[in-house]
């Protein structure tokens, strides 16, 4: 199995090199898989670039793609990442094991963008047109589904990234949702 180096500051670009300052800076360090994207000249910017644009879905209602994406694609260093942003975002940890089994029971809106998200992801991007239709009745917009594929996309990339790399995880391990279910 080929080996993919996580790179160090001095391994990469002036260009990218500016962009690991900025994130240090603001999250006090270069998660892997953001560096590993530096191997690139250009997708570490061009992602988060992405990974930051505005958004017509907030990000609690972002966090709950993110967590259903990386567990229908079954990524451990994005469940991880994301286990600790949804907790930022508010959920709890019974919350957040909800969501990623493609539920939010908590709350109707978060359900049914929840619901979505699974089946778009599961579906290889052709949602349930019954679900798109739950998804308009609570309350979501045309504009808020665009947004809501994007997202999933975004997260898309980073799962594929880690799937292809395993670079390791440094981000506290998120529990194997099977087990955590069974013990709730």
């Amino acid at each position: 199995m080929t080996t993919i180096t996580v790179p160090s500051r001095n391994d990469v670009s002036p260009a990218n090199q500016g962009l690991f300052d900025a994130l240090k800076k603001q999250l006090g360090f270069v998660p892997n898989l953001y560096a590993t994207l530096a191997h690139s000249e250009n997708a570490l910017g061009a992602y988060l670039t992405l990974q930051s644009a505005k958004s017509s879905i907030n990000a609690k209602s972002r966090e709950v793609v993110n967590l259903v994406v990386s567990q229908v694609n079954g990524c451990e260093y994005c469940l991880a990442a994301h286990t600790v942003l949804g907790k930022m975002n508010g959920f709890t940890d019974a919350q957040i094991l909800e969501i990623r089994s493609g539920r939010a029971s908590f709350d109707r809106k978060l359900d049914a963008l929840a619901r979505l998200t699974r089946s778009i992801a599961e579906n290889r991007g052709h949602g349930d047109q019954m679900l798109i239709e739950a998804f308009f009745a609570e309350g979501w917009t045309i504009e808020n589904l665009v947004d809501a594929i994007v997202t999933i996309g975004d997260k898309t990339v980073t799962n594929y990234l880690h799937a292809n790399t395993n670079v390791p995880v440094d981000f506290p391990a998120a529990p194997k949702l099977e087990m955590a279910l069974a013990t709730a």
